[in-house]
């Protein structure tokens, strides 16, 4: 069988150690033309005002609008700050005020958001002392900081139809699934059902709805699992987006962040991206070889498209 190297590329690129060179991602565009979309996918920033995360942050805003090919946007993969699951309401504040502060001084550039699962407050009730009842509890604190009128939704830009997804949902034990419920699938299903057939389109989750990542995400969890995929780590719905996916041949590309490693996949004709993490190791270097970055993603109006990782030096 003869495997053409932008074949290859596509279907094998698993950077999750040796990321000295961009991992690229591509399917090859019909003319020359200039990409029709071009934009930033930042995910898991996880920042609190101590540590190396507001300077590491602003310091990538500034690398992402340097950018040789600048992008026209960012995308906001989730876990903006660094964790309100368990944390009390004045650590909650302090982690979006500082938030706020580098985005309003760092970035010139329309963003357009999704919530991670660091970004929920207080589901951890014991440790973060609330009820359920208090009026920012779970994703609203986030809704708010966000601009964000509803957890998922789409928005048409340069002949993509962009689907933002909400892949966390609170379990009751102060834990998360990376689900959608039944609510969202009805109106994803309706979305992709009213796609026109022409129109190409891309998905974004925090949680990966299919990725490898998850099999190298820590040592310890590789050892424990031994290759089962840990609940929390990918979508336990998979199987069923899948299935919903397999219908629509307009889905070219799904986006994720969550594992902190980048990888990416090709099944049934989607193609399924990790994108690493703005934080590295939670701002302690590289996490498991895969250094702090943001993914450069251009498209192409015939639905082909190609992602970059650009290393920023991190913090």
């Amino acid at each position: 069988m003869t495997v053409s190297r932008r074949h290859f590329l596509v279907s094998s690129t698993v950077g999750a150690a040796a990321m000295a060179a961009p991992s690229l991602a591509e399917s090859a565009p019909a003319t020359v033309a200039p990409p029709s979309v071009v934009f930033a996918h930042l995910t898991d920033m996880h920042i609190k005002p101590t540590g190396a995360g507001p300077e590491g942050l602003a310091k990538c805003l500034r690398h992402v609008q340097a950018h040789a090919d600048k992008p026209t946007f960012i995308l906001n993969g989730g876990d903006s700050i660094m964790s309100s699951l368990g944390a009390a309401e004045d650590s909650t504040r302090a982690q979006w005020d500082q938030f706020a502060t580098i985005m309003k001084a760092g970035c010139t550039l329309p963003v357009y958001h999704m919530i991670g699962n660091h970004d929920c407050w207080g589901w951890q009730r014991s440790k973060a002392g609330t009820t359920g009842t208090e009026p920012l509890y779970g994703k609203r604190w986030a809704m708010q900081e966000l601009g964000m009128e509803k957890t998922f939704y789409t928005k048409d830009i340069g002949g993509w139809r962009f689907v933002v997804l909400d892949s966390v949902q609170e379990r009751g034990d102060g834990g998360y699934l990376p689900v959608i419920d039944d609510e969202q699938y009805a109106w994803l299903e309706a979305t992709l059902q009213s796609t026109p057939t022409g129109m190409p389109v891309l998905i974004a989750s925090h949680v990966p709805i299919l990725s490898v990542t998850p099999f190298f995400f820590e040592d310890d969890i590789v050892q424990k699992y031994q290759f089962q995929v840990p609940g929390a780590l990918m979508h336990q719905d998979v199987h069923k987006l899948v299935h919903l996916l397999r219908r629509f041949p307009q889905v070219k590309v799904c986006l994720s962040g969550h594992i902190h490693l980048v990888d990416d996949v090709v099944f049934e004709g989607k193609t399924y991206l990790c994108n690493g993490a703005v934080s590295g190791s939670w701002w302690h270097g590289d996490h498991k070889g895969c250094p702090p970055g943001y993914a450069i993603v251009k498209l192409w109006a015939d639905g082909s498209f190609q992602r970059e990782y650009v290393t920023f030096g991190g913090a």
